[in-house]
């Protein structure tokens, strides 16, 4: 028994490439073109390659990531100073508060893209979907 559709297995696309093409703000794909239009913007396609980028679905994702990170890098950090040095609650309270917004800020972008470039490696939500080719005339 024959079919008439076969579909070819696609290429693997290599997951730490993307991953990290991804983190430095790059496309996924060729690594040239700019991920992000703004801070967080996500550019609807590559302005290098033309890869269709829209598809990803990161949504609180980075959020959820970027906290966990922070949280677990900070709560140590903040025993181990306060066991060293005993400084004021005011010193610490506003030292850690700084230092947890501007490492969220910093992460934020890097932890996005990760997940975009995952995405992308994994051809998750639309990303392995071939553009739709036009219909051929049929002969009468």
């Amino acid at each position: 028994m024959s079919h008439a559709f076969s579909p070819e297995p696609e290429a693997e696309r290599p997951i730490k490439q993307a991953v990290l093409r991804a983190a430095l703000g790059r496309c996924p794909a060729c690594g040239q073109g700019r991920l992000f239009r703004g801070y967080l913007a996500v550019n609807p396609s590559c302005p290098h390659c033309g890869e269709a980028l829209h598809h990803q679905r990161a949504d609180d994702g980075p959020a959820y990531l970027t906290i966990l990170l922070v949280s677990h890098l900070g709560a140590p950090l903040l025993l181990a100073v306060y066991m060293m040095y005993r400084p004021s609650a005011m010193a610490m309270l506003i030292g850690f508060s700084l230092g947890a917004v501007i490492l969220s800020l910093l992460l934020l972008p890097l932890i996005k893209g990760g997940l975009i470039g995952f995405q992308w490696a994994r051809r998750m939500h639309g990303f392995g979907q071939q553009p739709a080719a036009p219909a051929e005339a049929s002969a009468s």
